[in-house]
């Protein structure tokens, strides 16, 4: 497809390139208005749009770069999209609904290079990034698909935690978070928008640079590099120490809480002891710190590692707030379908390569 995706322009971007092409500056809030109010599925559709600018636009984008392959729906109002890309690979992006509203969790990559040992989306490693119109068109499928049920829901929050790692994807993650935050558009607020990273800590100081004051979770996971390394390929580049260096000068550019995702495994983080270390960790800056505990989903190809077990998960939480620590546990969404992130998608590739 040579056309690229109308969705991955910001709006300054489309001002820029319609103003390039002869049109007035007016234009480009007509046609924003158009894709994200309106939410058209067509460029015909817009019928305050002069007929020239419609053919300009259709010569060189499109409005849909990928189709529903399968969609899994869950008791607790979870649906589970696999989307198949113009390029025949497929990716997953997840609805959830919470008390305070309707969140959707994207994809930045296809596949994963992180390599943590536990995780289901680093079954298949990464071909490539995301541009931005693919990140953006997952939340427009999902609107639209909340659109012709009919009930007005709308899409509230957004978690930046598919398949792949988002700051390894950094410009077309930007982009995406302008366009879904623009106040003209689908007005996703900014502190109803979380990025989580594995641990680049060189692209979080870019990160804490810009300012767009979206939220930042870390996946943690261990408390110390031994473990860490153990059980994530990436501690290997980036240890504790430059993760935590990285959290400073984040801390010191932004003064924002950080969300630390430690994901419980039976028997391998899950003891007191590691408990006790990640309070010591993070304790300088606990006002500025909240730690999600994560059972882990078990996964087929991941045998070796279990959930840990209720009275574990219990005993470390309870460590962590005697050591005055925020934290909580983060029970799954949609246990009775393909809970783990890169289940389905795995499943979809198997099941295509066995035909």
């Amino acid at each position: 497809m040579s056309n690229s995706s109308i969705y991955g322009l910001t709006y300054e971007q489309l001002q820029s390139w319609l103003m390039e092409h002869g049109e007035k500056r007016f234009r480009a809030e007509q046609v924003w208005n158009w894709l994200y109010k309106k939410r058209i599925n067509r460029f015909e559709d817009m019928n305050n749009v002069n007929q020239t600018t419609i053919e300009l636009l259709k010569e060189n984008f499109v409005l849909h770069t990928m189709g529903e392959e399968v969609r899994q729906e869950s008791k607790d109002g979870t649906i589970k999209f696999l989307f198949k890309l113009a390029d025949g690979n497929v990716i997953e992006t997840v609805l959830m609904r919470f008390n305070y509203g309707l969140s959707v969790c994207v994809t930045t990559q296809v596949g994963c290079n992180i390599g943590c040992s536990f995780c289901a989306s680093g079954l298949l490693r990464k071909s490539r990034d995301l541009n931005s119109g693919e990140i953006v068109e997952q939340i427009m499928n999902v609107q639209k698909h909340l659109d012709d049920r009919g009930e007005e829901d709308r899409v509230s929050h957004i978690v930046v935690m598919g398949i792949g790692e988002p700051l390894d994807n950094y410009k077309n993650l930007m982009d995406f978070l302008y366009i879904v935050n623009d106040d003209g558009g689908l007005n996703i607020g900014a502190r109803h928008i979380t990025i989580s990273t594995s641990g680049l800590a060189h692209k979080m100081y870019d990160f804490a640079d810009d300012p767009i004051q979206v939220n930042l979770a870390i996946s943690l996971h261990a408390p110390n590099n031994e473990l860490r390394t153990q059980i994530m390929k990436i501690n290997r580049a980036f240890p504790i120490e430059k993760l935590m260096k990285a959290v400073d000068y984040y801390l010191e550019k932004k003064n924002r809480r950080i969300t630390y995702e430690y994901i419980m495994l039976h028997d391998v983080n899950d003891h007191k002891k590691e408990a006790v270390e990640l309070a010591n960790l993070i304790r300088n800056h606990r006002h500025l710190a909240y730690v999600n505990l994560i059972p882990y989903n078990t996964v087929d190809e991941h045998i070796d590692y279990q959930r840990s077990s209720s009275e574990n998960i219990q005993a470390f939480y309870e460590t962590l707030k005697a050591e005055g620590i925020q934290c909580g546990v983060r029970w799954e969404n949609g246990a009775d379908i393909d809970a783990a992130c890169g289940q389905l998608r795995s499943k979809q590739i198997k099941k295509t390569k066995a035909v």
